[in-house]
């Protein structure tokens, strides 16, 4: 049967919407090459992962601490709050990514951006440690991170004192960064999980008034599941975040999973204007990564659960969110 005139407009409205979507090249800001165990799913699933998503670039690192098979357990956990047992700081993690990363070829190599994560923050001799991987393998590692600081319950296992983010140890670790042109990755919580109010600020608040020229990304804006789980969402984040991103031009923020939902999309999917309206104003400060943990087989869906909300804003803009934002921050030898 022939097509009426009012088919074939609804035709041409279709597919002109369809040639007007977008397709983006991504840069994963945030991926962890080992899991808790310190075991990955391997380099060729990762190549693969990225491929099949048009994820270009990757921050690789490692998981600074080791979760403890205890002996009173006749099961192996799955993950550190799978039981009681102690986490412990592993130095060896980032030699697991520097042999996978030099054991690319060059032309691959290029498109993985290795961060140092296997100290202990509370520690003063880690700078010296950092600076003694620096040197094993010149010119490999552009990062620091992600350092764990206050993390949920991860902190309470974690043998040792609480790390902060503001304390000497990190304070050396901060002008060792910028002396080598290397940008940090914090996680480090906003807030407890029953606290209504910013209750740890202060501790990613001072590194950055005091250490100008250190580039800091803060790793999901520090949220996470588990405040979420108490908390829903955190009325106060969005005006703290202005005010902190007004106030510190070497804040970048991490655009990972646990800020997608509640923050930049609403119960529906839909983008929120407000948090729209932010990474607007500061098109150049905002990255998104997928925080996958040794395994990626969810590798796409957690860069695609992104798409709305990056559709929603200009495209020159969703595009240094998607992709360039994270190849900016990235030292000046890594960029070139």
């Amino acid at each position: 049967m022939p097509l009426n005139r009012l088919s074939l407009a609804w035709m041409w409205v279709f597919c002109s919407a369809c040639a007007e979507a977008r397709e983006y090249t991504y840069s994963d800001a945030h991926l962890h090459y080992v899991d808790f165990f310190q075991e990955t799913a391997g380099m060729p699933k990762l190549l693969k992962a990225m491929a099949d998503n048009r994820i270009e670039h990757v921050m690789i690192s490692g998981i600074p601490v080791a979760k403890k098979w205890h002996e009173d357990e006749p099961k192996r956990p799955r993950y550190y709050a799978g039981d009681d047992a102690d986490a412990y700081w592993y130095s060896a993690t980032d030699t697991l990514v520097a042999a996978a990363v030099n054991s690319l070829p060059a032309p691959q190599r290029q498109y993985f951006h290795p961060f140092l994560s296997g100290f202990n923050p509370n520690d003063k001799n880690s700078a010296a440690h950092i600076q003694r991987m620096l040197d094993l393998n010149p010119g490999l590692w552009q990062g620091i991170g992600e350092v764990f600081t206050r993390h949920d319950d991860l902190t309470a296992l974690t043998s040792g004192d609480t790390p902060r983010a503001n304390n000497e140890a990190m304070t050396r670790i901060y002008h060792l960064a910028a002396e080598n042109d290397l940008p940090v990755m914090v996680h480090s919580n906003i807030t407890s999980k029953r606290e209504r109010n910013p209750l740890y600020l202060p501790e990613i608040e001072e590194p950055l008034r005091n250490h100008p020229h250190t580039r800091f990304i803060w790793a999901h804006a520090g949220t996470s599941a588990e405040i979420h789980r108490h908390q829903t969402r955190l009325d106060f984040l969005l005006p703290t975040l202005t005010r902190m991103l007004e106030a510190y031009p070497n804040l970048f923020i991490d655009l990972s999973w646990s800020l997608l939902t509640p923050y930049l999309l609403d119960e529906q999917g839909k983008p929120r204007p407000e948090w729209l309206a932010l990474v607007e104003r500061f098109p150049e400060r905002f990255m998104i990564g997928s925080d996958v943990v040794g395994r990626f087989n969810k590798l796409g869906n957690e860069i695609h659960g992104f798409d709305p909300f990056l559709d929603a804003l200009p495209e020159d803009v969703a595009r240094k969110v998607a992709r360039d934002n994270f190849l900016a921050i990235l030292p000046r030898h890594a960029a070139k």
